[in-house]
């Protein structure tokens, strides 16, 4: 059990570092962020739709009745066309899933400070103000429709930070939780 939370926070704080690299980018090229992210995600979707077509016509054949790769690979293709030439539209959606996100991250730090101070750990009280600006800056994120590129970037930015700091806490305790 001590193995896979070692494990969990040390891909939190990747995560984390990722999406502090995400922040930093929006904020200094906020003009272009949303262009570039929308030809990146569009563009996955695209490689991602060339792959299960191509792996439809390799397996022609064999298990016809459940390969459905084909209507897979060509969904992906509109999906990332689409993704690469609506960047406005990938902003509002982006903008409403890092609210999410973030949220849902705020929340589980919050029990798990919650935990902290059950366990007895001292540094409890600085997890739970962390959880609550990650839930904040989610909440921000999620209502504030006007919100731009920069702002944006600056509440990932700032998610990532207090999530970095709540997962080195995590990963220093993780043998008192147990």
């Amino acid at each position: 059990m001590k193995n896979l939370l070692k494990k969990t926070g040390w891909a939190d704080i990747i995560m984390n570092i990722i999406f502090a690299i995400v922040g930093v980018f929006m904020i200094i090229k906020t003009d272009s962020a949303t262009k570039i992210i929308s030809f990146i995600i569009g563009g996955i979707f695209i490689v991602i739709g060339i792959i299960k077509i191509v792996d439809y016509f390799i397996a022609k054949g064999n298990y016809d009745l459940y390969n459905y790769d084909l209507v897979y690979g060509i969904i992906a293709i509109i999906i990332g066309l689409i993704t690469a030439t609506c960047g406005n539209l990938i902003e509002s959606i982006l903008r409403i899933m890092i609210g999410v996100w973030m949220i849902y991250s705020g929340l589980l730090r919050l029990v798990l400070s919650l935990k902290l101070h059950k366990g007895n750990v001292n540094i409890w009280g600085m997890s739970l103000i962390l959880s609550i600006i990650i839930i904040v800056a989610g909440l921000y994120m999620l209502f504030q429709s006007s919100a731009l590129v920069l702002t944006a970037g600056i509440m990932i930015l700032i998610y990532s930070i207090s999530d970095l700091i709540e997962s080195v806490i995590f990963m220093k305790y993780v043998n008192d939780l147990l």
